[in-house]
């Protein structure tokens, strides 16, 4: 099964892209409507929101929307109470709906997700913008008050803080017929996620090489992943980090994530195998190491998972805490951060390698000489910065 949190400011026009994937094959799970269900009359919820609100916000026994809403959107600590009733029981019906769906890819609308802090338990993060102005006379065209509707959107999180939270961001400001085109590419990937997800394998690459210019939102999608790990593994992930290439400023490079997951043991790993699989990142079959650095000359051995979303390549070393290749993953990229001239220098092999038609075993190969050059450069200056790993978890 693939989770998919869909999300969006008021207005941004989240049902019309919920009525889009539904019509695809997706299976709908509408918080909007659980929310409605959890306080419908007769309810221990609807019973709990009088206790806190009183009988003011009833009308004929049924709870009167009108009239909270007119209370605690004036009122955050009173906004706070409500969503302490309500969401947990939303949460809870969500499961409920989920568990039941099978082999499917299901979408989770919430409109608050990004508020709540739900994005790491999904796969994947779906958010719907479109500008200021359109949401506006959207919600003033449904009859909402244009003072009300500002006030609302300014009670949610800002277009940054969900873009910041999003896998996929999908411009709804045109036509319908706009958004029935974006969504396209979207259901293509989520199609492909979930069988890949289902038969517990990685997304399949290129075998050819191709390098990306540097690109500023590798750490950003960097710590979306990580918070998705860092759900998943728990206590059993001991530190992660942002390694390789896409970890270093103004340095070209494939364009797959590397992300170093620190263990006590490989016990440990081989016991976080399907905790990541689920997650959406499946183990690599067979066995897995890194070369040493001169003058070691012992395999550093480690576990490899791949990512299961198609657009999104990532290679994911769970290696031993304090371990050679632990250890040598971060000096590497923390002497990269602080030498620009070996930032260009690498740069300019990459190229020279890339412009050979190699392919990706190949380049990698390719590397390995200069790789035992930079080791050596790269300890004397720990040396002489008296440099340790600082790593971070999450």
């Amino acid at each position: 099964m693939l989770r998919v949190g869909l999300t969006g400011g008021i207005g941004a026009g989240k049902s019309a892209v919920a009525r889009d994937l539904a019509a695809r094959g997706a299976v709908i799970v509408d918080s909007d409507v659980l929310a409605r269900e959890v306080v419908a009359p007769g309810t221990e919820g609807l019973a709990e929101v009088v206790a806190t609100f009183g009988d003011g916000v009833l009308t004929d026994g049924a709870l009167d929307r009108a009239a909270l809403a007119a209370v605690v959107f004036a009122d955050p600590s009173a906004r706070a109470r409500l969503e302490r009733i309500v969401h947990p029981r939303v949460r809870a019906r969500s499961a409920e709906l989920t568990a039941a769906a099978g082999d499917a890819i299901v979408v989770n609308d919430i409109p608050l997700l990004v508020e709540v802090g739900m994005a790491p338990t999904f796969h994947l993060v779906l958010v719907v913008e479109a500008d200021h102005a359109v949401r506006l006379d959207r919600l003033v065209d449904r009859g909402l008050p244009r003072a009300e509707a500002e006030s609302r959107m300014a009670a949610q999180a800002s277009d940054e803080q969900r873009r910041r939270a999003a896998d996929v961001v999908l411009d709804n400001s045109g036509t319908l017929d706009d958004l029935h085109a974006r969504l396209d590419v979207v259901w293509d990937r989520l199609v492909g996620f979930e069988a890949n997800l289902r038969a517990g394998v990685r997304a399949s690459r290129p075998a050819e090489l191709t390098i990306a210019a540097p690109d500023r939102t590798w750490p950003e999608q960097y710590a979306r992943l990580a918070a998705r790990i860092a759900y998943a593994a728990g206590d059993l992930a001991v530190t992660l980090d942002h390694i390789g290439s896409t970890s270093v400023p103004d340095l070209p490079a494939k364009d797959v994530l590397d992300i170093q997951l620190g263990v006590t043991d490989l016990a440990a790993a081989d016991r976080l195998a399907p905790l990541l699989a689920a997650a959406g990142f499946p183990g690599n079959p067979g066995e897995w190491w890194d070369n040493p650095k001169p003058p070691d000359t012992t395999i550093w051995h480690k576990r490899l998972h791949g990512a299961a979303d198609p657009a999104r390549p990532v290679n994911l070393h769970v290696r031993t805490l304090d371990s050679p290749g632990w250890r040598w993953a971060l000096l590497f990229r923390d002497w990269l951060r602080a030498n620009p001239a070996e930032v260009a220098a690498y740069a300019q092999l990459k190229a020279g390698l890339a412009a050979q038609g190699l392919t990706v075993d190949d380049y990698a190969d390719a590397k390995e000489p200069w790789f035992n050059e930079a080791g050596a450069l790269a300890e004397k200056w720990a040396s002489q910065t008296g440099w340790a790993p600082a790593a971070a978890k999450g």
